[in-house]
């Protein structure tokens, strides 16, 4: 199917040759070595053999050559990519001889480095190995694999004897980078910046040094300046790097695969296999608030704790966007644990542990490494879903995605399932189950990562091109500033409870509530009951707060609220409205508590306030269209009819090789809508700077088509289609309900025919039935706006309107007859005073 295409990642690896002339390098002289060295694990002998046949076989002189080499031998690639121009722009480093590893977390990457990096050494390929990593935990964790391993004299007794180096020294970025060293070292001391000696010991002998990059996703998603700085280090001249490797259990950027991969070890491999946990997610949960979703977490908790993991002491640990989210969710926590089991606030506090990158939280780190004992209080952690690589606990057997976007990609996925996939050493042997709470709605996510499948919608792209006669213009915009103003609004209207009831929902105690769990490899489905109570209170107890809260009011207003609405009045309004939803026992639900508090907060309500924004012209900017963003519609807009791409002779021309082939595509495939495609058959009448041109609905494509006919384009000089974001915004404000809210919007079109410029916003004929009162304040500060730069310049005459289908055909009579007084009936409808 054309607009969406389904990729294996495992169909996406690259294939080293096989074929290696014994001369250059004989992998059979390490083979004892390597079966010393991973044992029983087959995918770690396998994953060192293809890095070695990669660098030592002599074939490749780069990347781009085994690239190239995949692309024209594989047809999912091509697939993929349209063209291997297109593929070679997904190479990171594609003039050395650079690949990634694709290794599960949890099943032995640290082996794999260690066995390339000896046999590098000892084949006297290179003279030295710096080792990268993005954190200090996971530089202690490599320094302490590595010095474990070279103090093992059977595997030095395996290398062979004429070995060039056989026992090198291992060493971090404090001493210098001497020939026989393997230095382990945080990223961070190869910036410019930073006192080590990495730089100065690598200058000019980078040819001769094995880089092996720990984590390597940090290095093509960087997501701050130093992580950046970690690839230039690699590309930087000055050391000439040739060999390069990076390991990752986690090859993505964003939701897309390494186009560098050249061995994985999947996931599911691992959980199949036995070397990690199983997985377990919720396919269906009805939870309706935070509480219930802490009972059911708990629940499974105390599961692990006394029935599946006894031999342990399981952790669950919650995942959050950032730290303030973090530190949200840990109050929470603490007070929920608080409640629940009965202890004190300070006792729960023991029992979690937040760690995060704050610089309060910088202790809490450390105290990972002991988080394991069983002496030890902690059983929940609270994390930001990118700071917990490098922590080798293993006894997580539930992890909670606190927020999508802590879940939002395949790389953020695979990083927080990783922080759970270790297996203790009580139950190796065995099969435990880390279970995943995530929201429902994210099931299928985990499906995707675990069936390794990704998926890719096939794109046309819109953006300027050069075009003779060059149809590019430049538009003015106003800079401004924003000054804020408040203005308050008494209250004069208060509540009256003529009814002698308040409206309340119905209620129970407790519930057993259902979560439904699917297992990540075989898709067995299993239901979980959860018995969720629910905070109660006494009528007299919501009584008495209400009467206090109007005793208050009464001694700061002067008022006799509390007289007029007193106790009892209270108490039998409670029983009479509990009364009228089935409840006959004197509790109240805290859904209904609220209910009731929300109903007597407006017998005294302050007056309210509203925040203006005053915007003050600063300077008139310019815009040319010729930098307008490029935006893109998908194949399957196309194929439902949502959507239309419109195209002359020379679209195909003057678009880049993606865009051709997938033009051409559309061109050819008939089962497409004939909504799908507008070709115009003369180029003259495209009046537009794009390539192509994307109609998002019907309206706009009936109004592109107005806009190619050719008595309405002989009389327009140049039009452009804009975007929904960045190329022209125009602030506004309006009210939701009871809520100030502020947007931008970018008007649809821009005409320009001599000096003047008419800016149309496109909408559908039913908005004029009941014009909203968003698009009202788009037309109040668009009107303002243009009228502003009217007064500010005199090189156009900006004209705006919002057009409906219904006055296309009376808007390009008055465009054809150069008459700019149009009013459509839209303006009109939004013109809320009738004024204009």
């Amino acid at each position: 199917m054309l607009h969406q295409q389904r990729f294996r990642n495992e169909d996406l690896v690259l294939r080293v040759s096989h074929n290696v002339d014994p001369a250059l390098f004989d992998i059979a002289r390490y083979e004892p070595f390597i079966e010393a060295l991973c044992g029983t694990r087959v995918y770690q002998k396998e994953a060192i053999r293809v890095v070695l046949r990669y660098f030592l076989g002599g074939r490749y002189a780069n990347l781009r050559q085994l690239a190239e080499e995949n692309f024209y031998s594989n047809d999912v690639l091509k697939e993929r990519y349209a063209t291997f121009r297109d593929m070679e722009h997904h190479l990171q480093l594609p003039d050395q001889l650079s690949c990634s590893i694709d290794l599960a977390t949890a099943t032995g990457k640290s082996y794999v480095m260690y066995g390339i990096a000896r046999i590098m050494l000892a084949h006297g390929a290179i003279d030295r190995v710096l080792v990268l990593c993005p954190s200090r935990t996971i530089e202690k964790g490599l320094t302490e694999k590595f010095r474990q391993l070279s103090g093992d004299m059977t595997l030095k007794s395996l290398l062979p004897d004429d070995s060039r180096v056989r026992n090198p020294h291992i060493i971090n970025g404090t001493e210098s980078i001497v020939d026989g060293t393997i230095c382990i070292e945080n990223f961070h001391a190869t910036l410019q910046h930073v006192k080590s000696s990495v730089r100065d010991s690598l200058k000019g002998k980078g040819e001769r040094t094995l880089i092996l990059n720990d984590e390597v996703h940090h290095v093509y998603n960087p997501t701050g300046k130093d992580l950046k700085r970690w690839k230039e280090f690699l590309l930087d001249p000055e050391f000439r790097f040739r060999y390069i490797a990076g390991f990752s259990g986690t090859c993505y950027i964003g939701d897309e695969y390494f186009a560098d991969v050249i061995y994985r070890y999947s996931l599911r491999q691992a959980i199949e296999q036995g070397y990690v946990k199983a997985i377990d997610y919720v396919a269906e949960d009805t939870s309706t608030s935070q509480d219930e979703k802490f009972q059911k977490i708990y629940d499974n908790h105390l599961q692990n704790k006394t029935h599946f993991y006894r031999k342990v002491k399981p952790l669950t640990i919650l995942v959050t966007r950032d730290i303030a989210a973090c530190k949200r969710l840990t109050g929470d926590l603490i007070n929920f644990l608080a409640q629940r089991e009965e202890i004190s606030t300070e006792e729960a506090a023991k029992k979690v542990l937040i760690v995060t990158s704050a610089r309060e939280h910088e202790a809490n780190v450390r105290v990972l490494e002991e988080v394991d004992r069983p002496d030890n209080p902690v059983e929940w952690i609270t994390s930001v879903s990118m700071l917990t690589e490098g922590w080798d606990v293993q006894n997580v057997f539930q992890i909670v995605p606190h927020e999508e976007r802590a879940f939002n990609s395949k790389l953020l996925i695979a990083q927080v399932l990783g922080r759970g996939l270790r297996i203790p050493d009580a139950y190796r042997g065995e099969r435990p189950v880390v279970t995943v709470f995530n929201h429902d709605a994210w099931s299928s996510r985990i499906k995707h990562l675990v069936d390794e499948v990704m998926e890719i919608e096939k794109r046309v792209y819109s953006y300027p091109v050069t075009k003779s006669p060059d149809y590019n213009f430049t538009l003015y915009q106003i800079d401004y500033s924003k000054t804020q103003e408040i203005e308050e609004f008494p209250q004069t209207v208060e509540y009256e409870f003529t009814k002698g009831y308040i409206t309340l929902v119905s209620q129970v105690p407790a519930l057993e509530r259902e979560t439904t769990y699917v297992r990540a490899t075989t898709g067995e489905r299993r239901q979980k009951k959860t018995l969720v109570r629910y905070q109660m209170f006494t009528v007299d107890e919501v009584a008495e707060h209400i009467h206090a809260k109007l005793k208050a009011i009464d001694t700061e207003e002067g008022t006799s609220y509390a007289e007029r609405y007193s106790f009892d009045w209270l108490r039998a309004l409670i029983r009479e409205s509990l009364r009228r939803v089935g409840e006959t026992r004197d509790q109240v639900s805290e859904e209904n508590r609220q209910r009731l508090q929300k109903a007597f907060g407006v017998v005294h309500r302050k007056a309210s306030r509203s925040v203006r924004y005053r915007m003050t012209p600063n300077a008139v900017i310019s815009i040319n269209t010729a930098n307008r963003k490029r935006n893109s519609v998908g194949i399957g807009s196309l194929r439902r009819g949502e959507a239309t791409v419109f195209l002359d002779d020379n679209s195909l021309l003057l678009s880049d090789e993606e865009t051709q082939v997938v033009l051409q595509a559309i061109l050819d495939d008939e089962d497409l809508p004939r909504s799908a495609v507008h070709k115009i058959d003369n180029g003259f009448y495209f009046k537009t700077p794009l390539n192509v041109a994307i109609a998002d609905h019907k309206p706009e494509r009936d109004f592109i088509r107005q806009l190619t006919k050719p008595e309405n384009a002989t009389v327009i000089d140049s039009w452009v289609k804009s975007t929904d974001q960045e190329f022209y915004p125009i602030e506004y404000a309006w009210r939701k309900g009871e809520h100030p809210k502020r947007g931008y919007f970018n008007p649809d079109f821009f005409i320009k025919r001599g000096s003047h410029i008419l800016v149309i916003e496109i909408k559908g004929d039913e908005e004029l039935q009941e014009p909203s009162d968003e698009n009202k304040a788009k037309y109040k500060a668009a009107r303002q706006h243009f009228t502003t730069l009217n007064a500010l310049q005199s090189e156009h005459i900006y004209h705006f309107h919002f057009l409906t289908p219904k006055d296309y055909d009376k808007f390009f009579k008055f465009v054809r007859d150069g008459n700019y007084n149009f009013v459509s009936e839209l303006d009109v409808a939004l013109d809320e005073n009738g004024d204009r």
